[in-house]
């Protein structure tokens, strides 16, 4: 078993304040990911948990113990670092098994976990060689197994793949999957890359100034942003938004105007009874690329300015007068030249309202619309 939980944890240099209070459970066999933008205090909290950042206040719980005193090698916990900060002059079993040297771990026992190891990891025929025959790949894979043979609590991973190209931390990113599944271990996980954070991830941890904006899915994330900032920084390419004013509120949600027409998004009953306040406000809509559709009788109209071609989808940004830049996500084959005029409706059950502090109304989803609609309660499935 290995449940994490931090309470009130706060991380302070001098008088700037980087860690601001930060209250988080991280559950046995989790996969949690911090994500947030430079300077979110993301590392730093990763830091703390593994003993190398000293916590200026509150609490670090490890299976119900206390830990803010015990030194980094008495918890329990392995890290993997972005650099993979191998021993150039050691074999890659050397370097695996280096830990466990220290540790004075038998011999026999530390080549019987090593060999385990590298199964797990695909390393077998490599543990004769040097890191610098490696390739960036290899070498990650071998910092990895450095920390598997530790057999810890929990990993421990920042921003492990950010030296690797694009096609290579595609290929770890699957293997870092697989190795959470078939190790059914503990790991928390820091990246600044939300692509990373969505894939990999069962519980996403998004970081703003040190303060903890949200918790949950990437799922729960990507479909209820709790507030402007998570909706721009979970999806790529990020959310649409565009300042709007509210009409009024009716059964099915909140009206606002949307460039030459409408749309009213759906909300629970306690927003809902709070719409008519809404009524000539500013606030803002929310809508993804993939809800945005083409169409000639659409209430909002503007000019391709960039197309986007990936093959199976192509990416439009098209100018607004009433919206800005707006980007949609189209088929492949959609035959859209540059510099065209195009009108776009809006899916209006997928639409995001947030109100002028930036905070989310709470959206009903599309079965709990159905079921309103039918007169069934207003209650999310």
């Amino acid at each position: 078993m290995a449940n994490l939980t931090l309470k009130a944890v706060h991380k302070t240099y001098g008088n700037h304040s980087v860690i601001k209070g930060v209250d988080l459970e991280i559950k046995d066999r989790e996969f949690v990911v911090f994500v947030g933008p430079s300077g979110c205090g993301k590392s730093t909290l990763l830091r703390m948990i593994a003993g190398l950042e000293e916590i200026t206040s509150g609490d670090l719980i490890l299976d119900g113990q206390r830990v803010n005193d015990v030194a980094p090698a008495g918890r329990g916990l392995a890290m993997v670092f972005q650099s993979y900060a191998l021993y150039p002059h050691m074999t890659v079993a050397e370097n695996m098994a280096f830990s466990l040297k220290l540790a004075r771990v038998p011999q026999e026992e530390r080549d019987a976990k090593v060999k385990a190891a590298a199964g797990v990891l695909q390393l077998d025929h490599l543990l004769d060689r040097k890191p610098g025959q490696l390739s960036g790949g290899q070498r990650q894979r071998v910092a990895i197994g450095r920390a598997i043979v530790r057999q810890p609590k929990v990993f421990l991973f920042d921003e492990p793949l950010s030296n690797l190209d694009a096609a290579l931390r595609v290929q770890m990113r699957i293997e870092l999957a697989r190795l959470h599944e078939q190790l059914d271990a503990t790991m928390v996980y820091v990246t600044h890359d939300q692509v990373e954070a969505m894939t990999l991830a069962s519980k996403i941890v998004v970081l703003r100034g040190g303060v903890v904006e949200q918790v949950g899915s990437p799922l729960e994330l990507y479909h209820h942003p709790r507030n402007l900032f998570v909706a721009g920084f979970i999806g790529s390419p990020t959310m649409n938004t565009i300042p709007v004013t509210g009409r009024g509120v009716g059964e099915d949600g909140v009206t606002v105007g949307v460039g030459q027409g409408a749309v009213t998004v759906p909300v629970r009953g306690s927003d809902a009874l709070t719409g008519q306040a809404l009524t000539g406000q500013a606030l803002t809509l929310g809508v993804r690329p993939e809800h945005l559709t083409l169409d000639d009788a659409g209430p909002v109209r503007g000019e391709v300015s960039v197309v986007e071609r990936l093959g199976g989808q192509t990416f439009l940004y098209v100018q607004t007068a009433e919206a800005g830049l707006l980007v949609v996500e189209a088929d492949g084959e959609t035959a859209v030249d540059l510099h065209e005029t195009v009108g776009l409706s809006l899916r209006a059950d997928a639409c995001h309202l947030f109100n002028a502090d930036g905070l989310a109304l709470d959206r009903l989803n599309r079965h709990a619309l159905l079921d309103r609609k039918a007169g069934r309660g207003s209650r999310a499935r």
